[in-house]
């Protein structure tokens, strides 16, 4: 897999971000794991599932909980956790009869208030 950049001197992987592009030896992000940050950025890129990280940010929730808070049905609620989960954006817990959803990182947090912050500067 190489990385178009729409020049004819593109190279089979992109640089490693915060590498110094001066460097002729620039590491490289192997494709796959290009593919798999899209598929996170891509599990992550629905309006809802923003709202549903930003909620779990501040604590653990279950679906009742989250459906309540983002005023979404739960069918759609549950639809997005699947989503997120599949992705290993969230993990779920049993609970008695319930589930309570964490966020599987901290990191993943972090790139969603970013990219809500940038929103909403502009």
């Amino acid at each position: 897999m190489s990385v178009d950049t729409g020049r004819d001197d593109c190279v089979a992987n992109a640089p490693v971000p915060g590498h110094d592009p001066a460097c002729t030896a620039a590491p490289t992000v192997p494709a796959d794991t290009l593919v798999a940050a899209g598929e996170l950025l891509r599990a992550l890129s629905a309006p809802v599932r923003i709202a549903i990280v930003l909620q779990l940010q501040q604590s653990a929730q279950c679906v009742h909980e989250l459906v309540g808070t983002l005023g979404v049905t739960q069918p759609l609620i549950s639809q997005h956790l699947r989503v997120l989960k599949t992705a290993g954006v969230v993990r779920g817990e049993r609970s008695g009869r319930e589930v309570v959803y964490h966020l599987a990182d901290d990191h993943l947090a972090h790139i969603v208030v970013d990219a809500v912050a940038h929103a909403q500067e502009g």
